[in-house]
């Protein structure tokens, strides 16, 4: 059986397993939790870069990031589910890469907060990736994707831009909700097409001004 190793926080995590629950894979992988912020965890071992998601093949190989493990999955499913043929996959490829791009930048704020103490963050860049953020909701609220009707009208774009969304929900207490009203909308539908974003979430956790420099 294959292994995922990743964090039930993760973003980039939870996009691999929306995608397998949406690919029918959930048998054939096991989830483990892998802490990166442990040297003696064999994550480092797995990916000489010590991030997650990284998926175990049954033969020993190894696949990372998120996006080469979309493109895994996809094609052990037959192809041409998360990722269409033609044209189409460039406009796919684009949305993941914007959507993973929010991810990122949301990710280095809260690490600005857990690895530095208060008096040696950095202001101005805090607010550069809270502007790429804003710059990345804006164009997905000025060209939201069409509401899906059920998990097969989700390709890898609008995949992870649900787990961004999520991700902003569960560490910066959903704030962009109150500028996106089409992002939203266009996120509850999604709800409700993909039980499986239900299934992988979350409690809210903001990180305090005060978190000890840890990873958690």
């Amino acid at each position: 059986m294959m292994k995922l190793r990743s964090s039930p926080p993760s973003p980039f995590g939870r996009k691999v397993k929306l995608a397998m629950a949406i690919l029918g894979l959930k048998d054939r992988i096991e989830i483990e939790e892998a802490n990166t912020a442990d040297p003696a965890d064999s994550l480092r071992s797995q990916n000489p870069l010590g991030k997650i998601p990284a998926l175990i093949l049954e033969n020993g190989d190894v696949f990372y990031d998120s996006s080469v493990i979309l493109e895994y999955l996809d094609y052990l499913a037959g192809g041409g589910r998360l990722f269409p043929a033609g044209e189409a996959r460039f406009k796919v490829l684009r949305d993941q890469t914007l959507a993973d791009g929010i991810m990122d930048a949301a990710i280095l704020r809260v690490y600005e907060k857990r690895f530095k103490e208060q008096k040696y963050r950095d202001p101005a860049w805090d607010a550069y990736q809270a502007d790429k953020m804003a710059r990345g909701l804006r164009h997905f609220e000025t060209h939201a994707p069409a509401a899906p009707a059920s998990a097969a009208d989700v390709d890898a774009g609008t995949l992870t831009l649900a787990c961004a969304l999520g991700y902003l929900d569960i560490r910066f207490a959903g704030e962009w909700r109150a500028d996106h009203p089409k992002l939203v909308a266009w996120l509850d539908a999604f709800e409700t097409a993909v039980p499986a974003f239900t299934d992988t979430k979350v409690p809210p956790a903001p990180v305090p001004d005060n978190a000890p420099a840890v990873l958690r």
